[in-house]
């Protein structure tokens, strides 16, 4: 049976496009039959999965970054076929966090289309959260505050490629602004002045390893919380966050919960998988081992 792929040709700014010769190549050399369904502009992505009737293919894979992936997954939620089927993704994109939980690099599409090949799948955690009356599914990370910021100053950026996160990210800690949460987490209240909130259902958030012990199918969440630190510790602590070892800081707490709400003194902007949507108050549900995904 054939795969289905939501092709994005504009993911990585063209990269995609610029790679689809090699990627069918690589396609026919493993003998996977495949129809593609290319995405033109924002919203694409899960109007062209929403629409696709499951029940003719194997498997559906998002070709492009974690925000195509993000379009792919809320149009397979959308779906009315009775059939469900696997997931994968071609990392293609500018950020493709996602990929990384398989311990592959950012662009290893190779790799990526030989677990296809293989079959083998795995049971993996979804992210459903509301906000603003609708209602939006994620495979990787939702966060608030510091990180929703940087996200958008990045995409500004986007044309420097993974760097733009790294400067984004200085350019906030500079002007590093506070905010009041208060936290439901399965039905234990937390209250902090906060610097950001991360919702983590995989490890990385970007190039960063944002929750070391995360696991996709544990039916937890990942909550990571930093407090108010002065800029200049802020920005010395920084490099901790690409290894891991940020969730030693005194200033960072770390919790898990399969229920969360959140609420803020002000409207926080949403960063559900890199795109910005939705903002507080809202209300996260861990669907545990809800889709099944290849992996190597």
């Amino acid at each position: 049976m054939k795969t289905l792929i939501i092709f994005n040709p504009w993911a990585g700014h063209g990269r995609a496009g610029k790679l689809l010769p090699k990627i069918e190549a690589y396609l026919h050399e493993l003998e996977v039959e495949y129809d593609l369904l290319f995405t033109n502009g924002p919203g694409d992505g899960i109007e062209l999965t929403k629409s696709a009737d499951f029940s003719q293919y194997s498997g559906l894979i998002a070709a492009g970054g974690d925000g195509t992936l993000f379009e792919m997954i809320n149009g397979y939620y959308q779906n009315s076929s009775a059939v469900r089927i696997p997931i994968g993704i071609i990392p293609v994109g500018t950020s493709n966090a996602f990929v990384k939980d398989m311990d592959f690099h950012d662009h290893d599409w190779k790799p990526a289309l030989d677990t296809i090949k293989a079959g083998k799948t795995r049971k993996f955690d979804v992210g459903h959260f509301t906000s603003e009356g609708k209602t939006w599914y994620y495979l990787n990370i939702l966060g608030l505050g510091l990180v929703a910021d940087i996200v958008a100053t990045a995409n500004k950026l986007k044309a420097l490629g993974t760097v733009s996160y790294t400067l984004a990210s200085l350019y906030h800690i500079l002007k590093l602004q506070t905010f009041q949460v208060k936290m439901t987490l399965d039905g234990e209240l937390i209250e902090r002045e906060n610097v950001f909130v991360e919702i983590s259902n995989t490890r990385y958030t970007g190039n960063y390893l944002m929750a070391p012990a995360a696991i996709t199918n544990d039916g937890l969440l990942d909550i990571t919380i930093l407090s108010p630190k002065n800029r200049i510790g802020l920005i010395r602590s920084f490099p901790k966050i690409i290894t891991g070892e940020h969730i030693h800081m005194e200033e960072v707490e770390c919790f898990q919960a399969s229920h969360i709400r959140i609420e803020t003194n002000i409207p926080k902007v949403l960063t559900p998988d890199g795109e910005l949507m939705g903002s507080t108050p809202l209300e996260i549900d861990c669907l545990k081992q809800a889709v099944e995904v290849f992996w190597k």
